[in-house]
């Protein structure tokens, strides 16, 4: 048995001084003013956490582990080292690998390579395209998070473009969609704009305007037009403008049937920083302006948007090399993106209490798994410490994705992560990847 003592439990809106005790793979009591029996503290092993933060594990909805197939860049085992460092217990990885996940097999082969190398708790999205709606009715709803659609075209040329497949799937598939929306047409249009202008090498300045916001909220209103109309289980990816703000609602979670995804890269960065980072924060849908991220902060705070994560998503750093046309879009971030989030608490821009909710809270209820994301007595043992006042540097070789680098390099957080706890076994120390490994997800539908 482990027993947490004397940390600030961070937990449904709540924070309070409190032990936790781990016994086997779960949370076997918690204890705040009752005393703890002589019993319990004798006979397990006591982490003293006075003055530190006690949160449920972060189950991130959207990563890029590259395998199989990309496996230069990343996969799935220095990936999910990444995630536990970082807090991220938990992960749910996007189709767009070689081969694609658009078949049966293909989504059971992966399964077979986290179970054997992966250091998180795992899930995968099956892809969809125009023409496997057979393929994806195979997919066993306990088992699998979602469906995932890209009708804006990204890394791995997975767009879906057929209008009728469209409205098949949003009409016939009754699990979770989730969507990577741009439109297709707009962003085509832009680039022809800007190549009369620049050539090939468009600067990467201009990657917001050419995957504009118009292009964002063009796709992402057809996608909930679409749910409406077929009454989906519709999740929208990475929001990135103000603009498509006003698709969402402001109501519990519990009531939605159309769902909105924040990401930490479009809560941090601005297109400011272009003109610095260049390449490092280009992603699909591209970051975009001081004050698109202030509203997507606020929607998040407000409860319009629903859930934090990363769209995790390593390449080398040459691939990441020339304009807008030429250098690849994504970036690592599970490492840190707790630190982020934890950031803008301590700058008082929001609290740790709905950091919690909207990272750890909100994805199980979202995807409905089953006995994670909460510090509760029964529940699965995924927890994460972090320090409040050890600052933390990011450096090249404190790096665990494979690709080795980040846009944060260089900078100093004022939190630090000090231990995970993964299906109670202590997964992550002080910098140390202990060998445990994670299990499936399952899903209460």
């Amino acid at each position: 048995m482990i027993l947490i003592k004397n940390a600030t439990l961070i937990n449904e809106g709540k924070s309070l001084l409190g032990s936790v005790l781990l016994k086997d793979n779960i949370i076997s009591a918690i204890y705040f003013s009752e005393e703890i029996p002589e019993q319990i503290i004798n006979q397990s092993q006591i982490i003293d956490a006075e003055g530190l933060w006690l949160l449920p594990g972060v189950i991130d909805d959207q990563v890029h582990f590259r395998e199989p197939g990309l496996v230069h860049k990343g996969n799935i085992e220095s990936e999910s080292k990444a995630a536990i460092a970082g807090g991220v217990t938990s992960f749910m990885e996007m189709p767009n690998t070689n081969p694609q996940t658009i078949t049966i097999d293909a989504l059971n082969y992966k399964f077979e390579l986290a179970s054997q190398k992966s250091y998180a708790n795992y899930s995968f999205f099956m892809g969809a395209t125009n023409d496997n709606i057979k393929e994806l009715k195979k997919v066993n709803p306990k088992e699998v998070c979602g469906i995932k659609i890209f009708m804006g075209s990204s890394t791995g040329n997975m767009l879906v473009d057929n209008k009728k497949a469209l409205e098949t799937i949003f009409s016939e598939i009754e699990m979770l969609i989730a969507t990577h929306c741009e439109s297709e047409e707009i962003i085509k249009s832009n680039i022809q704009k800007y190549k009369l202008k620049f050539g090939e090498n468009i600067p990467i300045s201009y990657h917001p305007l050419i995957r504009s916001a118009e292009a964002c909220y063009a796709s992402s209103s057809e996608a909930v037009e679409l749910a409406h109309k077929c009454g989906t289980r519709l999740h929208i990816l990475h929001l990135s403008t103000e603009k498509e703000l006003s698709l969402f609602e402001n109501k519990p979670l519990s009531q939605k049937k159309v769902t909105g995804e924040a990401c930490v890269h479009h809560l941090w960065f601005t297109d400011a920083e272009y003109e610095t980072l260049s390449s490092k924060i280009k992603w699909n849908p591209a970051v975009k302006t001081k004050q698109d991220r202030e509203a997507i902060l606020e929607a998040v705070k407000q409860g319009r948007l629903d859930v934090i994560a990363t769209d995790h998503a390593p390449h080398l750093m040459d691939e990441k090399e020339g304009g807008c046309l030429q250098a690849a879009s994504g970036g690592p971030l599970i490492q840190h993106s707790l630190q982020i989030m934890l950031e803008l608490v301590k700058q008082n821009k929001i609290t740790k209490e709905v950091v919690v909710e909207k990272m750890c809270h909100a994805p199980a209820e979202l995807f409905q798994i089953y006995k994670r994301g909460y510090i509760r007595k029964g529940y699965y043992a995924d927890l994460v410490l972090v320090n409040p006042n050890k600052p933390y540097t990011v450096t090249q070789e404190n790096i665990l994705s494979k690709c080795k680098w980040s846009p944060l390099e260089g900078k100093t957080f004022t939190t630090s992560i000090e231990k995970t706890f993964l299906n109670g076994k202590l997964a992550f120390d002080k910098g140390t990847i202990n060998q445990v490994r994670g299990e499936a997800l399952s899903f209460e539908r």
